[in-house]
C-alpha cells in the first residue's frame, strides 16, 4: 500500500503542476514563471503541511518531486494546445480528482503518523489537497478556487474523514485507504459531472 500511495502521490504532483502550468499560460509567463507556479501548485500543500507538523519538508530529500513539477509545467509551455482542447480539459479534471483524493489521504496519514488528533489529521488532509491551488491563485491574482462554491476542498475533507475514522477504528489498511480514496473521488466526481455547489449565504444588496 505504501508503494501505491507513493505512485498516487507522484501522479497528483504531476497533475497539479500541469494545472499550475495552465494558469501560467493564461497569464503569459515565461519558463521561470511556469516552473514557479507549477511547483507551488504541485508541492505547496504538502510543504505547508510539513512546516505546520514541524517535520522536515519532504521534497528537500526527495528532490524528484521538484523535478517532476518543473517538467510537468514546462510540458504545458511546450505543448499548450494539446492541454487546452476540450477533451484534454475533461481528462485533466478527472486526473485532478484522483490527485485530490490521494493528497487528502497522504496529508491525513502524515498527521496521524506524528500523533496529532483525528481532527487535525482531517485538516491536514484538506490542506495537502487544496492549498497548493490556493497559493497558485494568490500568486496569479485569481479568485482562490478553494473559496468557490464548487465541491472541491469539501471532497478532500470527506475523504480524509472516512480515512481517519476507519484508522481510529483499527480497520484493515486496505479498507481504510480504499474507502477514503473513493469517497473523495466520488464526491469530487459528482461535482464535475453535475456541477454541484455548496450552499452560499445570500449576497447583500447594499
Amino acid at each position: 500500500m505504501d508503494e501505491l500511495l507513493k505512485a498516487l502521490d507522484y501522479f497528483g504532483v504531476v497533475v497539479f503542476a500541469i494545472s499550475g502550468g495552465l494558469t501560467a499560460a493564461r497569464k503569459g509567463m515565461d519558463l521561470v514563471g511556469f516552473a514557479l507556479i507549477g511547483t507551488v501548485t504541485g508541492i505547496g500543500g504538502g510543504t505547508l503541511r510539513d512546516l505546520l507538523l514541524d517535520k522536515p519538508v519532504y521534497w528537500l530529500t526527495e528532490w524528484e518531486y521538484v523535478l517532476l513539477t518543473v517538467l510537468a509545467a514546462w510540458s504545458v509551455f511546450l505543448f499548450a494546445r494539446a492541454f487546452t482542447t476540450r477533451t484534454a480539459a475533461a481528462w485533466l479534471n478527472w486526473a485532478d480528482a484522483v490527485g485530490l483524493a490521494a493528497f487528502s489521504l497522504i496529508g491525513a496519514q502524515a498527521a496521524l503518523a506524528v500523533g496529532t488528533s483525528p481532527f487535525i489529521a482531517v485538516v491536514m488532509g484538506m490542506m495537502t489537497a487544496s492549498f497548493g491551488g490556493l497559493i497558485r491563485d494568490m500568486l496569479c491574482n485569481e479568485p482562490p478556487m478553494i473559496l468557490h462554491r464548487e465541491v472541491y476542498a469539501s471532497a478532500a475533507v470527506l475523504g480524509a474523514i472516512v480515512f481517519v475514522v476507519l484508522h481510529e477504528l483499527a480497520a484493515p489498511a486496505l479498507l481504510t485507504l480504499t474507502a477514503g480514496f473513493f469517497t473523495a473521488l466520488i464526491v469530487r466526481g459528482l461535482g464535475i459531472v453535475y456541477g454541484l455547489h455548496l450552499p452560499a449565504f445570500p449576497r447583500s444588496e447594499a
